[in-house]
């Protein structure tokens, strides 16, 4: 059952700022989660039309394949401009297993992993079954261009959008791909600033995250939870949930 779409009353105090007339739609981890997506993308042209802003923006976490029912049709989705708005998405780590295991000649551990991690319903939603590896070539291979160019991070104001998050100690400009898909700890936990506020996902929690060094936008749509996108813009956040 899906949960009930919600908006929150009144914006919340955000830990950094963007620049007038800018707004940014952050999506927490789809997981193949397509009608959920298609309602919140919904929301946002809604959200827009009640309060039009000069320049918006969609920007999807990443982790938009594995574990839910239909990955193609999300993909299908993303590589449509939403009514024209504009739009940046960023790779997750199961975004990467699925490119690493469909790659011409992919060990046998890589395949190995996405299978372990969801990727039996990936294929499902192509035709393909896990079982069949001849059947694979029923990926679509526009899908798998468009993941190799998702981007594995994004600034904008004071905030940094990545999937899971970056290495603290280490500068922004010499974060490598392996910590923004896949790091937990010791980036949860961290309690000092950092050089820019972290949006992510990755790490699922009952509710989003809004602390003053990292926003948490994973709400565990795959596993019942809702999708969540927070609706940044100047020194606020709200949410609309789907």
């Amino acid at each position: 059952m899906h949960s009930k779409s919600l908006r929150s009353p009144a914006p919340a105090t955000a830990p950094a700022s963007l620049p007038p007339g800018h707004r940014i739609y952050a999506i927490g981890d789809t997981h193949g989660c397509a009608d959920r997506l298609a309602a919140l993308h919904e929301q946002i042209l809604e959200d827009l039309a009640a309060h039009p802003v000069a320049a918006p923006l969609v920007l999807h976490l990443g982790d938009h394949v594995d574990r839910g029912p239909d990955s193609a049709a999300v993909l299908d989705m993303l590589r449509q401009p939403l009514r024209g708005l504009p739009a940046i998405n960023l790779m997750g780590n199961h975004d990467r297993m699925m490119l690493d295991a469909l790659a011409p000649g992919a060990p046998a551990d890589a395949v190995a992993l996405w299978l372990a991690n969801g990727g039996s319903a990936t294929l499902d939603s192509y035709g393909a079954s896990a079982s069949d590896p001849d059947s694979w070539q029923k990926v679509s291979s526009s899908h798998l261009a468009w993941l190799r160019d998702c981007r594995t991070s994004f600034l904008a104001g004071g905030y940094l959008f990545a999937h899971a998050g970056i290495r603290p100690g280490r500068p922004l400009a010499d974060q490598v791909e392996a910590d923004l898909l896949w790091i937990r700890e010791p980036f949860l936990s961290w309690p000092r600033p950092l050089p820019a506020v972290v949006v992510h996902g990755h790490t699922p929690a009952e509710a989003p995250e809004v602390l003053r060094h990292r926003i948490g936008l994973d709400t565990g749509a795959v596993y019942g939870g809702r999708l969540t996108c927070g609706v940044l813009e100047g020194a606020g956040i709200r949410f609309l949930f789907g």
